[in-house]
C-alpha cells in the first residue's frame, strides 16, 4: 500500500512534477526538446499528445522531413510537405524548431552524390537549395544544422561529393550561403562521437577554425549525443568537450540524445545505469556556460532508430515502447528539477506518514558555478513499500511517491519541495 505524504508547510507546487522543458528553463536552458517522426506523428494519437505538450518539450527538429533528399529529391523541383510536419506542429504549439539538415554526405539524392562536379557548377547547386529551403522556413528556425557529420571517426575528413570537390572550402562556403539566406537564425555544425573528445573532436575544432578564419559566421556546434550505456563519458569530461568549443565563441547543445542498451531485454542494473548516463550528458549541458539546451532524438523506444540501425540493441530513449517514463525519463527531471529549484541555505520540513515522521534538519549547501552540494539524507517508507530508483525522487511537498531509495542510495534533501535518491 502506498504511504500518503503529508507536508506540514505549504509551498508552490513540487518543480519536479513539471515537464522536461519547464524544468530546463528553469534551470537556464534554452529548450528540452524532441525530434519528431513524420509518420509517427500522424498515425500514434498518444504520441501526437506528448511531443505536443510545451510543458515537456519546447523544442521539435524533424527527423528527415528537411533533409535534401525529402526537400530536393530532383533537381529545382522542391517539396516541403514532410518537412512542414514539424514546422506547422511546432508553431501550433508555441514550439521552437531546429532544423535539419543542410549539407550533408547522407540522404542525399543520387543526382547531387554521383555526378563530378566543377566548384561552380556544384557552388549553383548548393546555392539554389539552400536559398530554397531555408527561404521556405526562413523566420520559423532557432538553429540550422548547416553541415551534418565532415569528420569521420578516425579524426580524417569525411569522404563526399563536397570534400572532393572543394576540399575544406566547403565548410566556410555552406555557412556564407547559409548567413545570406536566413541573417537571423543561429548556423550549426553538428556531428556524432565528439563526446569523447579523441581524434573526431579534434579534428571539429580544427573545422569550426576553419570556418571562423574564413571569416564565415558559425554560432554552434551540435553534439549529437547518440552513445551507450555503460560507455558514456562521466559529467566533467563531458563538460570539458563542450568547453573547447565555446571557448571558439560559439554555442553547444546536445542535439540528438539516445542512450542505447547494448544488448536486451536491458536489466534492472543496466536501466539505473542508463539514467545515470542520461544525468551526466544533462548536467554536463548545465555545467558549461553557453550550452543552450538538450535534443533527445525521439522520446519514445517505439519508434527510435537504433533497433534497425544496432542489431540487438535498443530501448534507447526516455519513455518506453507503451508511453510510460523510464528511469532515464526520472534522472533528466532530476538533474533538472535540482538545478531549477534553487534549494535554499538552510530549512526544516517535517514530513508526516501513516507509519512515522521524519524531519529534514538545517541542511549545509555549498554553492559552485556548476552545482550545489547539501550534506543531510533521510529516509521514509512504509514496511514493504516501492522503492525509488537513482536520482528519482524521494520526499517533498505534495509528493506522495516512493520515500525508500534502491540500496545504496540514500534520500537526500534538496530543497523544501523536493529530495532525491543520490
Amino acid at each position: 500500500m502506498r504511504t500518503k505524504t503529508l507536508i506540514a508547510t505549504l509551498l508552490a507546487p513540487a518543480a519536479v512534477q513539471a515537464g522536461l522543458n519547464d524544468l530546463a528553463v528553469r534551470a537556464g536552458l534554452k529548450y528540452f526538446g524532441t525530434a519528431l517522426g513524420e509518420s509517427a506523428v500522424n498515425s500514434d494519437a498518444t504520441y501526437a499528445s506528448i511531443i505536443s505538450d510545451k510543458s515537456e518539450f519546447g523544442q521539435l527538429v524533424p527527423e528527415n522531413g528537411q533533409k535534401w533528399d525529402s526537400t530536393e529529391p530532383s533537381q529545382g523541383q522542391f517539396n516541403y510537405a514532410s518537412g512542414d510536419i514539424t514546422a506547422n506542429k511546432a508553431k501550433a504549439n508555441g514550439q521552437l524548431m531546429r532544423c535539419h539538415a543542410l549539407i550533408w554526405h547522407s540522404q542525399l539524392p543520387s543526382w547531387v552524390s554521383s555526378p563530378t562536379w566543377t566548384k561552380e557548377a556544384l557552388t549553383a547547386v548548393m546555392q539554389s537549395h539552400i536559398n530554397n529551403v531555408m527561404g521556405h522556413y526562413k523566420g520559423q528556425c532557432y538553429a540550422w544544422d548547416v553541415i551534418n557529420e565532415a569528420v569521420n571517426d578516425d579524426g580524417n575528413w569525411r569522404d563526399s561529393v563536397y570534400l572532393r570537390t572543394f576540399s575544406t572550402d566547403y565548410f566556410p562556403l555552406s555557412f556564407k550561403l547559409a548567413k545570406a539566406a536566413d541573417p537571423n537564425t543561429k548556423l550549426y555544425y553538428n556531428d556524432y562521437n565528439l563526446e569523447y573528445n579523441g581524434a573526431k573532436t579534434d579534428r571539429a575544432v580544427e573545422l569550426v577554425k576553419i570556418i571562423q578564419a574564413a571569416g564565415a559566421p558559425i554560432d554552434g556546434v551540435g553534439f549529437q549525443g547518440h552513445l551507450i550505456v555503460g560507455g558514456t563519458p562521466g559529467r566533467s569530461s563531458l563538460a570539458t568537450a563542450l568547453k573547447r568549443f565555446t571557448a571558439l565563441g560559439v554555442e553547444v547543445a546536445y542535439t540528438e540524445l539516445d542512450i542505447r542498451h547494448s544488448s536486451l531485454p536491458a536489466s534492472a542494473s543496466a536501466q539505473v545505469t542508463q539514467g545515470n548516463d542520461y544525468a551526466n550528458v544533462v548536467g554536463s549541458c548545465l555545467d558549461t556556460a553557453g550550452c543552450v539546451g538538450v535534443t533527445v532524438w525521439g522520446f519514445s523506444d517505439k519508434y527510435s532508430w537504433v533497433p534497425s540501425t544496432f542489431s540487438g540493441a535498443g530501448d534507447a530513449l526516455i519513455y518506453d515502447k507503451d508511453f510510460n517514463k523510464k528511469a532515464a525519463w526520472t534522472s533528466v527531471s532530476s538533474v533538472l528539477a535540482a538545478k531549477a529549484t534553487n534549494p535554499p541555505a538552510s530549512s526544516s520540513t517535517a514530513v508526516v506518514t501513516s507509519t512515522k515522521t521524519t524531519t529534514f534538519s538545517t541542511i549545509t549547501t555549498v554553492a559552485s558555478s556548476t552545482k550545489t552540494t547539501s550534506t543531510a539524507a533521510s529516509t521514509t517508507t512504509s514496511a514493504g513499500g516501492p522503492e525509488q530508483t537513482r536520482w528519482g525522487q524521494c520526499a517533498g511537498l505534495s509528493y506522495s511517491g516512493p520515500t525508500k531509495c534502491q540500496a545504496p542510495w540514500t534520500c537526500q534533501y534538496q530543497n523544501d519541495w523536493y529530495s532525491q535518491c543520490l
